[in-house]
């Protein structure tokens, strides 16, 4: 039974039958159900039941446009209606799609006078827009003029043969070969903090001071086994051919002699110096494979390096070099008790097609410039 005369409104009656009724019901009294969609069906409910307005209000906490909102959305477009939050215009009215395309064409094919990318303050005085303005229609065209990203490509003339190579020796090994990445990791510094930091705490992270003092360096030659993820490791304070040759003496005396030994090294001098080329005459099982100039990416104990960068040494304190040599052979250590190779995903052919695109994508740059 209807009531109008205590909704204080003569344009809505609301009556509900049991069937109605239960799906607002529901809503109100299951405790999964959002706050504020509980509350609007409450003003239904309290609508069939006869309430006025202010009891409602009373009720809900809700104003007078709120309730009569409401009640003519649930006349409207019933159970349905309450669950949408249908957003207001607003009061601003949207830029010109003329600006928005020379904000977008002024941020890919100009450059600011006086800095090198474009900031959301600069374009916004340059256009004479608001500043948010300039980061919703970057938003919306996907466009980061505060980031920018690294690349290399290789000019090796023997590119595609020696990824080749490299890819065809990790996807595919050869049977009763060790395949071992090569490399240095050099002037790794042992660095000793002056303060020591505050250690890791709810809400606050752990600090490390800026100040430090240097107490020497080292180098870290390293060949990682590809299949097994093991690593050969040895501290040396230099990175010469001397050093080198040593190194490759350990490599020699560490793999069974049975088995042949493929090395994926860079470019660097010392590893083609003539007793370098003397020594592996004398030991034919030692196979080399050189990666493309400016292709270290290519070399699988980047990866390592990196870990044990990121993992022990980078935050580390160190009151010398031996201190530091320590840390450093208790990660290799710790690691080849528990090895987990590194996965190789790309194929030769994804490799050598996306070289391509950057070459092709350069010329295109020195064509139009």
């Amino acid at each position: 039974m209807c009531d109008v005369g205590r909704m204080r409104r003569s344009d809505i009656c609301l009556c509900l039958g049991p069937a109605d009724r239960a799906e607002p019901e529901a809503l109100v009294t299951n405790r999964n159900t959002p706050r504020k969609l509980a509350w609007r069906a409450g003003i239904v409910l309290a609508t069939a039941d006869g309430a006025g307005t202010f009891e409602i209000m009373r009720r809900t906490g809700m104003s007078k446009p709120t309730v009569w909102r409401w009640q003519e959305r649930y006349l409207d477009e019933g159970v349905a209606g309450l669950k949408q939050d249908k957003t207001r215009p607003s009061r601003v009215p949207p830029l010109p799609q003329e600006v928005r395309l020379k904000v977008i064409a002024k941020t890919v094919q100009e450059g600011p006078p006086n800095a090198t990318h474009w900031s959301r303050a600069l374009m916004a005085e340059a256009m004479g827009i608001s500043a948010s303005s300039v980061g919703r229609i970057w938003a919306d065209a996907g466009l980061k003029p505060h980031l920018v990203k690294g690349f290399k490509v290789s000019n090796d003339p023997l590119f595609e043969e020696k990824v080749t190579d490299i890819v065809g020796l990790y996807l595919d090994p050869p049977d009763r070969a060790v395949v071992l990445c090569v490399d240095e990791k050099s002037q790794i510094q042992a660095l000793d903090r002056t303060q020591p930091g505050l250690p890791l705490k709810k809400g606050r992270a752990a600090t490390m001071t800026h100040d430090y003092k240097r107490h020497g360096t080292t180098t870290l030659f390293a060949a990682l086994d590809v299949k097994s993820g093991k690593v050969i490791g040895e501290c040396m304070p230099r990175h010469r051919a001397k050093e080198f040759l040593k190194f490759l003496r350990q490599i020699d005396k560490a793999v069974p002699a049975r088995r042949d030994v493929h090395l994926v090294l860079d470019n660097y001098a010392t590893h083609k110096t003539p007793k370098v080329k003397a020594w592996l005459d004398k030991h034919p099982r030692f196979k080399l494979h050189f990666t493309p100039t400016s292709a270290s990416w290519l070399n699988l104990v980047e990866r390592f390096f990196a870990e044990i960068t990121t993992r022990r040494i980078r935050r580390g304190s160190y009151s010398s070099v031996d201190d530091l040599e320590t840390a450093i052979y208790d990660y290799l250590a710790r690691h080849n008790e528990k090895p987990k190779p590194f996965r190789w995903t790309k194929s030769a052919e994804d490799i050598l097609a996306r070289e391509r695109r950057a070459l092709d994508a350069l010329d295109e740059i020195r064509g139009n410039s």
